[in-house]
Formats: C-alpha cells, sequence, structure tokens
C-alpha cells in the first residue's frame, strides 16, 4: 500500500471548496496526472456518483472507475477500482483563521502481483502528490 498526503491552505470559504472538489471531473484541472475524468452516471453530484478516470502514470494510461463514497460538508472520500489497484481520495476541508486548510490524502492498494511493485511506486506517487499541492491552490482561488 502507498499513502501519500498533502495540506494546502488557500483564501476561499470551504463551502466552496468541497463543492468544487466533490465534482471529480475537476480533476483535469488539478491533478497533474489526469488526462480526462468522465461522469458516467446523471443527477446531482452526491453519494455514489460515479466518473471514469484516465490517468498517466510512469508513462501508462490507467483507467479507474471512482464512486464519490462520502460528501459531507467537511469531508469527500472518493474510492476508484481497476482490475489491479483500489485508490482511496480522502479531502477533508476546514476553516481556520478565516481561510480553508485542505488536507488531500491518497492510499492505492495495490492487488495480485502489483503488490510486490508498491514500494518502488512510493517515489512517484511522492512527485503526482507534490504536483497536487502545486496546482490545487491555485485553482482553488479562481473559484
Amino acid at each position: 500500500m502507498v499513502t501519500v498526503e498533502r495540506t494546502i491552505t488557500v483564501d476561499r470559504p470551504a463551502e466552496d471548496v468541497v463543492a468544487y472538489l466533490a465534482d471529480f471531473g475537476n480533476t483535469t484541472v488539478w491533478d497533474p496526472g489526469t488526462e480526462s475524468c468522465t461522469r458516467t452516471d446523471h443527477g446531482p453530484v452526491a453519494e455514489g456518483a460515479r466518473w471514469l478516470n484516465v490517468s498517466r502514470f510512469r508513462g501508462r494510461r490507467t483507467r479507474l472507475d471512482y464512486r464519490l463514497h462520502r460528501y459531507e460538508a467537511d469531508r469527500l472520500v472518493f474510492v476508484g477500482e481497476n482490475r489491479s489497484v483500489t485508490a482511496t481520495d480522502d479531502i477533508s476541508v476546514r476553516s481556520r483563521a478565516g481561510r480553508t486548510v485542505v488536507v488531500y490524502r491518497a492510499q492505492l492498494r495495490f492487488k495480485g502481483l502489483a503488490r510486490v511493485a508498491a514500494p518502488f511506486l512510493r517515489p512517484a506517487f511522492e512527485r503526482l502528490a507534490d504536483g497536487v499541492a502545486e496546482r490545487l491552490p491555485s485553482v482553488l482561488a479562481t473559484i
């Protein structure tokens, strides 16, 4: 298993940040690995909503089917799966001193033989998390 976590602080209301991040389709803007992220169901963004996320990782294209597992006023949890990995993106948001603190935590549980490679993949996932922490503040500043 690989877990990466980053904390950023932005000058936007927490409610706006949660509403923006709840639409996982927006990952194309703030996640440097995401090439496309398309909603695969209809209706309002709520628990159970689904997306097909296509990402590029270490030169290879990966598809994960994501669903919004938890949607709370201060926390979002997305779970994505394919045959080799289950990815959990856990985003918590809180107001502090007139600003909003966002904690982004990604956990990847590899399946089958892919589990053997997990320790070797950590540096690449750390770089992706750095990219999220670099992009997300400027993106959230514009919502």
